[in-house]
């Protein structure tokens, strides 16, 4: 006996059934969910949250994100410690406080890219 599958992609905001829907992660708060959207309404979300993901203090992080059933890395600002340890010798050399472990102050980053 032969079997015949199909699926049906449906974005979960309008309904609307497409070929092309993907399924996007977001994590607030440590709480997260996964919408499945398409392609315009992913975008539409990204205008949305434009103003919030490219503040000034906003930090990106690094992660396995899933999305249309297969992991995919999350793209990232994250530094290296490399980066961290240059970043921390430029600021001893002008005058900054920064501490020999833990994050390295937005504001001394920020002086360290201007100066670069």
């Amino acid at each position: 006996m032969a079997q015949k599958v199909i699926t049906t992609f449906v974005d979960d905001l309008t309904g609307e059934e497409s070929t092309e829907i993907a399924t996007h992660s977001i994590l607030i708060n440590g709480a997260g969910v996964e919408i499945d959207l398409t392609d315009d309404n992913y975008e539409k979300l990204l205008d949305i949250l434009k103003p919030y993901l490219h503040a000034d203090g906003a930090r990106r992080v690094r992660g396995e994100v899933k999305q249309k059933g297969k992991a995919a890395k999350a793209t990232g600002g994250g530094r290296s410690k490399v980066d961290s340890s240059a970043i921390r010798a430029w600021a001893k050399a002008n005058g900054y406080e920064v501490s020999e472990r833990g994050r390295v102050p937005a504001a001394v980053r920020e002086a360290y890219e201007k100066a670069s």
